[in-house]
């Protein structure tokens, strides 16, 4: 997984999306963000396939994240219907990366639909974003396949080093 990677969280234009994905990738990024949330799945699949076509780079070499929004986390069966809708939007065979966006809703139930799509090979690692220390370790206990990835906002602009200190008590 690259240490640095290009979001395009509130870039909701698609050819925009498009666009700075493809700059994205010309630049040297590897890893892209994105979300069922953001409205823009299939303009990141969109470049991606555009950047392979034309030679950027090959599908391997990008590793590529999604998320899972709380509305399809109400049982199994619509988190199911999520990552499916997710991989379908964005054109791709799979994620590299995908993600229980928060922890709300039955998210152990939609924890099992992304641990049987990792098992099927759709999903190459999953994991959980935005989780408190206390509800991870929690969650840690009582999953199949625990968490490989879970993505915090981080910054300079938003430290949150109690946060960040509570992780590495895990």
């Amino acid at each position: 997984m690259p240490m640095v990677g290009f979001g395009v969280f509130k870039v909701t234009d698609k050819e925009e999306c498009q666009q700075s994905v493809l700059s994205a990738i010309r630049s040297g990024y590897r890893l892209i963000d994105t979300a069922a949330v953001y409205g823009n799945e299939d303009a990141v699949g969109d470049a991606v396939r555009k950047a392979i076509a034309t030679g950027l780079c090959t599908r391997e070499e990008l590793f590529i994240t999604s998320k899972l929004w709380v509305q399809d986390m109400a049982n199994y069966d619509l988190a199911k219907a999520g990552i499916e809708a997710s991989l379908k939007k964005s054109g791709l065979d799979y994620f590299d990366l995908y993600l229980l966006h928060q922890a709300m809703g039955d998210y152990f139930s939609a924890w099992r639909a992304l641990e049987d799509a990792y098992e099927a090979g759709k999903l190459k690692a999953i994991g959980v974003s935005n989780f408190y220390a206390h509800v991870l370790a929690n969650f840690c206990e009582t999953v199949r396949i625990t968490p490989m990835v879970n993505q915090v906002e981080l910054h300079p602009y938003f430290a949150q080093p109690a946060r960040a200190g509570n992780h590495e008590a895990l």
